[in-house]
């Protein structure tokens, strides 16, 4: 994409996930995710349709909780302008949003035509985020033990100072007993990944590695960021259920192939992300005498910027 190309759909990202956020804060508590999910990506949707140009969502998050959704092969945007893929989810968090704990975000990125993976009937992958100075060190093979141990020593530092984002699912029981036990402080999200592999990526926040296994949408807008800012990623398929371990033999996808960050995204893109209901990351929308304040993370061309945005009614 041409800088001017980028610039103007950084702005119409930006426009998406704000509307979004507004959207979906209007559900913040209410317990109800599907109206809340539903609600921010009908504002996500309408947003979109104003983009100049015409872009392909890649890939989603509906399909894989049963959700409302931007469909897989959704063409938006009034096609008067570049062309570009999509990764999104609309309400990451959703049961955050519902039960009104920090850490919601709608979350949007934009790559090059034919740059984004598409992990076809795949929902899970197992992933591995880093710092810029640990990218080259990492194996989704080796064990836990050992990527501590080669994280530590790439940043300079003892094993038992690192510290560790793993989410808290049934699934990662295991891993987070292992990281815990070579040393490592593990911080354990009920979900959200994408908010944690964005504090890895982000110097304010003092977290050194994402492990675990995660959606793939997530994984994708994830590498977005990770590629933007030259920081290290790895992912591979890992199917949940049999049904889709099968689904993605029967598509011709391989379980056991390891994605390096630039396969996951191969051409220029960019990750913008709001605050729904705040958190670490980003204060949720601020309404008041008629305006809304939101905070949204832009993250493009090797630049973090937060950006608070004013709407007046």
């Amino acid at each position: 994409m041409q800088a001017a190309d980028i610039s103007t759909l950084e702005a119409v990202a930006l426009a998406a996930t704000r509307s979004a956020a507004v959207a979906g804060h209007a559900w913040v508590g209410r317990n109800d995710q599907n109206s809340a999910d539903a609600a921010a990506t009908s504002a996500m949707r309408a947003a979109l349709a104003e983009a100049p140009g015409r872009g392909t969502v890649v890939i989603g998050e509906g399909e894989k909780d049963d959700a409302p959704m931007l469909f897989n092969g959704e063409v938006v945007g009034n096609g008067h302008g570049p062309d570009f893929d999509i990764a999104v989810d609309p309400l990451e968090g959703t049961s955050f949003c519902a039960r009104d704990l920090p850490g919601s975000l709608a979350t949007i990125a934009f790559g090059e035509p034919g740059t984004l993976w598409s992990p076809g009937p795949g929902f899970y992958m197992d992933k591995i985020v880093v710092p810029p100075r640990a990218k080259d060190v990492v194996d989704l093979d080796d064990p836990p033990e050992r990527t501590l141990a080669k994280v530590a020593e790439a940043l300079g530092k003892d094993v038992a100072d690192l510290r560790v984002v793993i989410m808290d699912k049934p699934r990662h029981k295991e891993l987070i007993a292992r990281v815990l036990q070579a040393g490592a402080a593990v911080q354990t999200p009920a979900g959200g990944d994408v908010g944690g592999s964005l504090a890895v990526l982000m110097p304010t926040h003092d977290i050194d590695l994402l492990l675990g296994v995660g959606g793939t949408p997530e994984g994708v807008m994830t590498a977005a960021a990770v590629r933007a800012l030259g920081g290290g990623m790895l992912g591979r398929l890992a199917p949940q259920r049999d049904d889709e371990a099968d689904a993605i033999r029967a598509a011709g996808m391989s379980l056991d192939r390891v994605y390096a960050c630039d396969e996951l995204v191969a051409g220029d893109a960019f990750f913008v992300a709001t605050g729904v209901n705040g958190g670490p990351l980003l204060g949720r929308p601020r309404t008041a005498d008629g305006t809304t304040i939101t905070e949204s993370l832009l993250i493009s061309r090797g630049q973090i910027r937060h950006i608070t945005h004013t709407t007046f009614d």
